[in-house]
């Protein structure tokens, strides 16, 4: 007979399963159907995936019920299936994994902290029911598992509680670290379910480890009960149609470490991950030892120093009077062949305070940055408009602004209308992006518009150029676009991303703006394979800001590839001293890369523009050293 789960946890680490639907995804089962129903419809499927989890080494499975609810399964009609569905579930876990393992049955938020308009008694109903037939079923505890805001999970908490005295387990998916998606702060609301009765808290979905590592660390205090985790494998790539994770097997075996360093007792795995990952971090937390004082239940956070960027002396105002873009200005393209042309990338704010951000802009304004560029809402998360940005820093700060314009968010009536606005406002240079996966950031039920591929946006946009609309029609004057592509180098085959790369030059991109780099030798093989193209390339270099930063953007950002030897000397540091080691890279990457690109693009990490000041008058001083040379 296994222990209880609330007793197993206060004994050892146990290693939870991955991913299910994603790895339905992966199987090749499509999207837009039920994978709960596929409890009754092939078990078989079902069963093999949970017994790659336990052989993998998880010994706590979830039951494929997590939208087995009424209201879920009747946009598919099957809400008379619900009974049979969840209890199937059970059945099927049970059947798939040895006596030693715990089956859990996984509740999934109703509400996904959106559907205000639900009466209370509807959702109370739902998980009533759903609950029941997990719990007649025999599974040996409840998991409740993304969910948005404390007030539905403790709903759900309550419900349970009636229903049954087994372990119950709640989970939260966090896009602010510090903070429930009803404005709870996390230390708060886990006390509140403690008192609750829950017996588990924890992390799931939305964020990849380093994510849910930050939102551990941003409490303050004890969380009083065992912690569980379930990271993502990272924010994912669209490629060719499909959605790919990015963070492997042994990324999330070192991430299992950490978190088991700061008192997580059930650490498994969300969307992305697979039995390979499980099977990484099984064999990593095999023998673990938890550290004297991380005893489940009295994890403390440990102390985080925040250092502001320094501001610099002028303001907005001191350096440029309100201006507009001159329209005779030579075009990047038309610089880029003269001279070294920088670019430095700043991110618009996710709130409404823009003071930073337009501190910034004057920052690289006086370091004579030649152009400052601004993402829209990059890794699909929203922040202010990059359009009403750019008007204001060519307005106020007089400095050249550059529109990332993401096929994501916007269909053919309103990407041309975009299109339309930037004319009207003389911001004349964007770079077209496809955009990352809108149920992959901060507002996960948002729609992926994706009209237009990068391929199709580069092409209408220039033929606005030729005075004709999308549909046609002529537009009585003539728009006056440059239009760059981007270009992802940090990839196995580099010849056959050039061939993707030209295909978007022959539909009419200018410039082109790589994905950062870190590894001097990739420099020159993009110098090398990028010779023949008859557009400039701006090189990417984005200054890493610490340790966990660099760890973070080379296992779950898409596109990013830090060398092994950027890792090691990035390793362990925070900070100012971070900050300073980023740096430093940086030069040494524009000492690799100036003497075969013109065009420079600095990345900002975090809004410290510092270190782009820093960067870009690296840049100049470089350049006067080898004219006097």
């Amino acid at each position: 007979m296994k222990p209880d789960l609330r007793e197993a946890l206060k004994q050892r680490i146990l290693t939870g399963d991955g991913a299910m639907g994603t790895y339905l995804y992966q199987m090749g089962f499509p999207v837009g159907v039920s994978y709960e129903e596929f409890n009754t419809l092939r078990p078989d499927v079902i069963g093999n995936i949970h017994r790659s989890y336990y052989e993998a080494g998880a010994r706590v499975i979830e039951t494929n019920t997590f939208s087995a609810n009424l209201e879920k399964l009747s946009k598919y009609g099957l809400e008379d299936e619900m009974d049979a569905i969840n209890r199937a579930g059970v059945r099927v876990a049970r059947a798939a994994v040895g006596a030693d393992a715990y089956v859990v049955g996984a509740v999934g938020s109703i509400r996904d902290g959106k559907l205000k308009n639900l009466r209370t008694a509807k959702v109370s109903e739902a998980y009533k029911r759903q609950m029941h037939a997990l719990l007649d079923e025999g599974v040996d505890g409840l998991l409740l598992e993304t969910f948005y805001e404390l007030d539905e999970t403790l709903l759900a908490l309550r419900i349970a509680r009636a229903e049954s005295d087994l372990p119950v387990i709640c989970q939260f998916a966090v896009e602010d670290v510090g903070r429930t998606q009803d404005g709870n702060g996390l230390k708060d609301a886990f006390d509140r379910l403690q008192a609750e009765g829950a017996d588990v808290v924890g992390f799931n979905c939305r964020s990849g480890p380093n994510g849910i590592m930050r939102a551990i660390d941003s409490i303050a205090g004890p969380i009083g009960l065992p912690l569980s985790v379930f990271p993502n494998a990272g924010i994912p790539d669209y490629i060719d149609g499909k959605y790919a994770y990015s963070a492997g097997p042994d990324y999330f075996a070192e991430s299992a470490l950490r978190f088991a360093d700061r008192g997580a007792r059930l650490i498994g795995g969300c969307c992305g991950t697979t039995p390979e990952h499980v099977a990484a971090m099984a064999a990593a937390l095999d023998g673990y030892v938890p550290q004297i004082g991380q005893a489940a239940g009295t994890f403390h956070r440990a102390e985080v120093i925040t250092v502001q960027a320094t501001r610099p002396a002028k303001t907005v105002r001191e350096i440029a009077q309100p201006q507009k873009q001159a329209v005779q200005e030579p075009s990047i393209v038309e610089l880029v062949k003269q001279r070294h042309t920088v670019i430095v990338e700043l991110d618009p704010p996710r709130d409404l305070d823009i003071r930073k951000f337009m501190d910034g802009a004057a920052a690289l304004k006086e370091a004579k940055a030649d152009a400052v560029t601004m993402a829209d809402n990059s890794l699909a998360v929203t922040r202010m408009s990059n359009i009403a940005l750019a008007a204001l820093v060519q307005e106020r700060v007089g400095i050249r602004p550059l529109v990332h314009i993401a096929c994501r968010d916007r269909n053919l009536i309103g990407t041309q209308s975009h299109m339309m606005g930037l004319d009207a406002l003389d911001i004349d240079h964007v770079l077209a992006v496809t955009g990352d996966p809108a149920r992959f950031g901060d507002l996960p039920d948002s729609s992926s518009v994706y009209d237009l591929t990068s391929f199709e946006m580069i092409r209408m946009i220039k033929q606005l150029n030729d005075g004709t609309a999308f549909s046609g029609k002529p537009l009585k004057q003539k728009a006056k676009f440059v239009v760059g592509a981007a270009f992802n180098p940090n990839v196995k085959h580099l010849d056959k991303a050039v061939q993707r790369l030209e295909r978007k030059i022959k539909s009419g991109a200018d410039y082109i703006m790589t994905q950062p780099v870190y590894d001097n030798a990739l420099i020159e093989s993009i110098a090398e394979a990028t010779k023949h193209l008859p557009v400039p390339v701006f090189i990417g270099i984005m200054p890493l800001a610490s340790g966990r930063n660099a760890e973070y953007l080379h296992n779950e950002v898409p596109g990013i590839q830090l060398s092994d030897e950027v890792r090691r000397r990035m390793a362990g540091l925070e900070g100012e001293a971070g900050r300073a080691e980023g740096v430093q890279i940086a030069k040494e990457l524009l000492d690799a890369a100036m003497p075969y690109f013109n065009g420079i693009y600095l990345i900002t990490p975090f809004m410290f523009y510092d270190m782009g000041v820093q960067l870009t008058n690296y840049v100049w001083q470089k350049t006067e050293r080898n004219i006097a040379d």
